[in-house]
């Protein structure tokens, strides 16, 4: 979406919007890579290359990484009928992760359409529909609502005001320099182990509602205290009400309701024990992602921008520039950071699967050494720090 000067929706009264046009610099002087169109180009030849090698050993990993997502919640239940001990919850909590992360991730991405003689439940327009959310991808996010809000708001304007997962911009309140820091840790240690249900899914279900009324883009930016998603939480409103019936109920009801009853035929300790261990292992999984999945975009070594895109050209460098890679390049180092630690490539070309990614960093950071583009790749914990600062507002996104 491009930028016409005309700030009609009063996006431009948003104190934090205020915030990055005053550290606003022009954009041509500011973002690297001189030769522009060949960088495009050049990616743009790798992404059909990727596309047109997809074939039965990028199905084959993803089903292996399914089967090790589903041996972990096994074992982590079998486990957690012995005691409560974090062995069984650190076992569930990664099941979790890897059926949010890399199945649903990919496979609603559109990942596998191109396999051939792929089954249809796992193509993208089958993945977790209707019935099936209920046995593919069943969290706190509607499955509709987090696709439409990740796959194209999110994807489409990443960086920009209009993004929905803007850490700097819903950073607000903890950005504070007034606020007592012990506070804001508070809060952001709150965030972090409950952030499916207390910031995704509102947030997610929010923007679905918007397309529905026909609004552009994640309308409501400069009319919250945190994010737009936080008008659903208090359950005033027919939209309110459908977020409670869509997201808050459903999950718990199964994970912590129908799942943990199966084993009262065992006695009641065997049931309270397997509770407990799913209870804290949620919060554990809530804090496993948010570890993988928000630095992925936050640090004063990437970029936010103050306007939309301009073109393919722009696209390209923009995802690189406004995106990090965590170190992997094996199974299990990819498995446990949910296949997220190649979020440049993920970037670039949304549609691939997860394999692909491992295939294509090490051709994409050639050719952003040959253009002169920041590739940048550090550890997780490295990258959670810098997103630590921005989250408490010592550190600032580079504005372009």
């Amino acid at each position: 979406m491009q930028d016409n000067g005309d700030h009609t929706d009063g996006t431009l009264n948003d104190p934090a919007l205020l915030e990055i046009r005053d550290r606003h610099v022009d954009a041509s002087k500011a973002l690297p890579c001189t030769d522009r169109a060949g960088f495009a180009r050049e990616l743009q030849q790798l992404g059909r290359q990727l596309r047109a090698s997809v074939d039965a050993a990028d199905f084959a990993h993803l089903k292996k990484m399914q089967r090790w997502g589903r041996m972990s919640t096994l074992a982590g239940l079998l486990l957690a009928t012995i005691a409560v001990n974090p062995i069984a919850i650190f076992l569930l909590s990664l099941g979790n992760v890897a059926r949010w992360s890399q199945i649903a991730h990919h496979v609603m991405h559109r990942g596998y359409d191109r396999v051939p003689n792929l089954p249809r439940r796992y193509h993208s327009q089958h993945f977790a529909r209707g019935w099936r959310r209920f046995v593919d991808w069943l969290d706190w996010m509607d499955t509709a609502a987090w696709a439409h809000e990740h796959n194209h708001l999110h994807h489409h304007h990443t960086g920009e005001i209009h993004d929905p997962d803007l850490v700097e911009h819903h950073a607000r309140i903890t950005r504070n320099p007034k606020l007592p820091r012990p506070v804001k840790w508070l809060l952001l240690v709150f965030l972090m182990c409950t952030w499916k249900l207390s910031y995704y899914a509102p947030n997610t279900l929010f923007a679905l509602q918007c397309k529905w009324r026909g609004e552009v883009g994640v309308p409501g930016v400069c009319t919250r205290t945190i994010f737009p998603g936080e008008k659903l939480w208090v359950p005033n409103s027919g939209a309110a009400l459908e977020f409670y019936l869509r997201c808050v109920l459903p999950y718990p009801l199964l994970r912590f309701g129908l799942l943990p009853s199966l084993f009262l035929p065992f006695g009641h300790a065997v049931y309270l024990a397997v509770l407990i261990n799913l209870l804290l292992a949620e919060l554990l999984a809530n804090l496993h992602s948010f570890l993988i999945i928000a630095p992925n975009h936050a640090g004063e070594d990437l970029y936010r921008y103050a306007s939309g895109q301009s073109g393919r050209e722009d696209y390209f460098l923009r995802q690189v520039l406004g995106s990090c890679n965590y170190p992997g390049g094996s199974d299990w180092a990819d498995f446990w950071q949910g296949y997220l630690n190649y979020q440049i490539e993920h970037h670039l070309w949304p549609d691939l699967p997860m394999l692909k990614y491992r295939q294509a960093a090490p051709q994409v950071q050639a050719i952003c050494a040959r253009y002169g583009v920041p590739y940048i790749q550090q550890s997780v914990w490295r990258r959670f720090a810098k997103l630590w600062g921005i989250l408490n507002g010592t550190a600032n996104m580079r504005g372009a």
